[in-house]
């Protein structure tokens, strides 16, 4: 399921390293306004090689990623990396101010802010605490109040949560969800976990093994939030990916 206007379009799109290896090669793919997209598939298909594309840290050695009007302004598209990157000798409202500080914002003016994305993260009370004081679940929430902070249209996630416990994880999933859809950006989310792309998504973009393709894209029609665990629909579309991955890795265990 997508949304319009498109925010942006990749055209055959590839990817080669200096080393020979090629990340991806020929991805074609259109993210809509609003949606909620979860990148999955097995290590080194170029899920991460195609995010920082997204990001504009690296460039497309063939074809075009293209925005919808202007390209982003600084501040408009996010990042969320698998380890919260946070500075450890600053407290979690610093962390969260720095990319204002870094756009001149002082820090009077950027501070009210600060403590509201940190509310919204359930960290109101820990606004002087340093990442060392914080459980693994609470940095990667200061981690995300940053991303959050500038209200970006377009956020981008490379596996938040997979050195989360279960339980973290999933309460993580569910806030982001609601965080999503308060603040109307686009997602898209890096996985290498069936489960956790059928909950999250409302567009599974499945990748093949290296160089990176696109061997599906899955529409998700299943109402948001935690009672979509309980869905049978949910057991349902978590077998059917299933499935197509074991198609995409293994072509021969296809239907014929």
């Amino acid at each position: 399921m997508s949304f319009s206007p498109a925010l942006l379009s990749l055209d055959a799109v590839g990817r080669r390293f200096e080393s020979g290896t090629e990340a991806l090669r020929g991805v074609s793919l259109t993210i809509a306004a609003g949606d909620f997209v979860t990148l999955l598939g097995p290590s080194g298909c170029g899920k991460s090689t195609l995010l920082r594309l997204l990001a504009g840290l690296d460039r497309p050695d063939h074809g075009q990623l293209s925005w919808q009007g202007a390209a982003p302004a600084p501040g408009e598209i996010g990042f969320v990396f698998q380890d919260p990157t946070l500075l450890p000798w600053a407290s979690a409202a610093e962390n969260v101010y720095l990319p204002l500080r870094l756009r001149g914002v002082a820090r009077a003016a950027a501070m009210p802010r600060v403590a509201a994305a940190l509310a919204s993260v359930g960290l109101a009370g820990f606004a002087q605490a340093r990442p060392a004081q914080l459980s693994g679940g609470m940095r990667m929430r200061v981690s995300i109040a940053r991303a959050l902070l500038t209200r970006p249209k377009l956020l981008l996630m490379d596996e938040p949560f997979a050195a989360l416990d279960e339980f973290t994880r999933h309460k993580l999933q569910a806030d982001l969800l609601a965080w999503w859809q308060e603040a109307g950006c686009t997602i898209v989310f890096v996985t290498h976990s069936i489960y956790e792309a059928a909950f999250l998504a409302r567009r599974i973009v499945l990748m093949s093994p290296r160089p990176g393709r696109i061997a599906d894209d899955i529409a998700v029609d299943l109402p948001a939030g935690p009672a979509r665990r309980l869905d049978p629909a949910y057991a349902t579309l978590v077998a059917a990916i299933t499935r197509r991955l074991e198609e995409t890795l293994d072509p021969a265990a296809a239907p014929a």
